[in-house]
């Protein structure tokens, strides 16, 4: 579920916080899931429980997860805003790494009105 890479320069916890949203927005995480505990997490992943702790007081911060005492940390309703940065961010480093390798913008829109044409069930 989870790996962690730990050659990065993105902080443990961040990526940690990441892979929840990105989990989220793939719909493999849904509202009301619950998330591993802290400690099972840290272990599966092998890294520090603070660490782990950090990257769960963040998510629960922004509302993408909320804890029940005795319980584990649920899945929130689904904050819409918070995914789309998200979403926003990813596109945009994919939009980078597409022009440093010599696509133009016109293919770039060209791909997305295909993606458009294709989520409403239209053939070319």
């Amino acid at each position: 579920m989870f790996t962690i890479d730990l050659m990065s320069r993105t902080p443990i916890y961040e990526q940690i916080y990441m892979k929840i949203i990105e989990l989220i927005i793939r719909g493999e995480l849904n509202e009301n899931d619950q998330i591993p505990s802290v400690r099972n997490l840290a272990k599966e992943t092998g890294v520090n429980p603070n660490t782990v702790s950090k990257a769960y007081q963040e998510l629960e911060r922004n509302g993408v997860i909320h804890s029940l005492p005795g319980r584990g940390s649920f899945i929130s309703k689904p904050n819409e805003q918070i995914l789309k940065e998200f979403i926003f961010n990813d596109f945009d480093n994919v939009v980078k790494e597409a022009i440093v390798n010599g696509v133009d913008s016109q293919q770039l829109k060209e791909r997305i009105d295909i993606i458009e044409r294709k989520q409403r069930g239209e053939k070319k």
